[in-house]
């Protein structure tokens, strides 16, 4: 089968489509046949074994596992013989061992069945990202209706989400990004919208129950200063550091901020669970949550889209295609 791979860390240069072996699920995991996989920043790290300390994980020297990517969808065409729940033929989207191939194997607690009215470039788009915003805005940010929500980086891959799970959780909602973008905020709903460019949000007089910071770069003094004095912060992931951390972190040494506040700070680490996904799905066949797609770029030049994602220059998810 055709397959995205990399013999060595670096930039989306390291990228190469070649042939492979199809690979074979485990008793527990399924066979898709890929039809879309998305990517996220989580790629790029691993794709760059950057933060230095991934690579504890990801394999010191080279990666570990040379086919990239992990959000899909497509449809099973093969089980273990411990799955239960899943049969073949089944369309389903979520978190996959090497979704950048033809073909890939992920287990079967990592994927549902995807909504009934999105597309397949549409499920891929969802899991991860948005599995982290609602791990961010409902588990870490414990969003109650009717509090007033400031979400960083409204219009990235995880941000357009977490716009739109904070306003289906009941939140008063303002989105924060560059000028190009506020439409797109505005259209997923935000109450409000701040262009990071020309407004500063730390020096206005509203007040926030909850900010959720997409791996920004901004100073915990100043997000505390736009903080209701018992809300709550949730740093997600981390940009913008060293080599070394690569700014997690501010992640990691969140709860410390907050020892002696009523201000409480969190950071997260997000896995994407079998809950989540089925979550996401209700919300999506509901029309509460939709994914935004930036652009698509077939398997053979997914190295074009990991550079479009690395250049940040996606307004919305990037989805590879795999043609039957």
């Amino acid at each position: 089968m055709k397959a995205v791979l990399q013999d060595t860390y670096g930039t989306s240069a390291v990228l190469r489509v070649d042939d492979v072996c199809k690979p074979s699920p485990g008793p527990g995991d399924v066979l898709i046949e890929v039809e879309a996989a998305s990517i996220h920043i989580g790629d790029w790290h691993v794709m760059t074994g950057l933060p230095l300390l991934a690579r504890l994980a990801l394999g010191f020297r080279v990666p570990r596992d040379r086919v990239r990517g992990m959000d899909v969808a497509g449809r099973i065409v093969g089980t273990g013989s411990a799955v239960t729940g899943h049969v073949v033929g089944d369309a389903v989207f979520g978190v996959a061992k090497g979704a950048f191939a033809e073909f890939a194997v992920a287990p079967a607690g990592s994927v549902v069945r995807t909504p009934s009215n999105a597309t397949a470039n549409q499920a891929a788009a969802i899991p991860t990202s948005a599995a982290t915003a609602l791990h961010a805005v409902r588990d870490a940010g414990g969003l109650q209706p009717g509090q007033r929500v400031l979400v960083l980086g409204a219009a990235g891959g995880v941000g357009i989400f977490a716009v739109q799970i904070a306003k289906a959780l009941g939140g008063h909602v303002t989105g924060v990004c560059s000028g190009p973008k506020l439409d797109l905020v505005r259209s997923l709903g935000a109450d409000s919208v701040l262009d990071y460019q020309r407004e500063d949000f730390t020096t206005m007089d509203q007040r926030y129950d909850l900010i959720i910071d997409m791996g920004g770069r901004r100073p915990m003094k100043q997000l505390r200063r736009a903080l209701r004095p018992t809300g709550t912060i949730v740093i997600v992931g981390g940009e913008g550091g060293g080599r070394i951390l690569g700014g997690f972190e501010r992640s990691l040494l969140a709860p410390l901020a907050g020892l002696f506040s009523r201000q409480k700070i969190r950071g997260l680490i997000s896995v994407t669970k079998e809950a989540d996904l089925l979550q996401l799905r209700t919300m999506v066949e509901m029309g509460t949550l939709r994914p935004v797609i930036d652009s698509t770029y077939p398997l053979a030049r997914t190295a074009e889209g990991m550079r479009r994602v690395e250049e940040h220059l996606a307004i919305g998810k990037v989805v590879i295609t795999v043609p039957a």
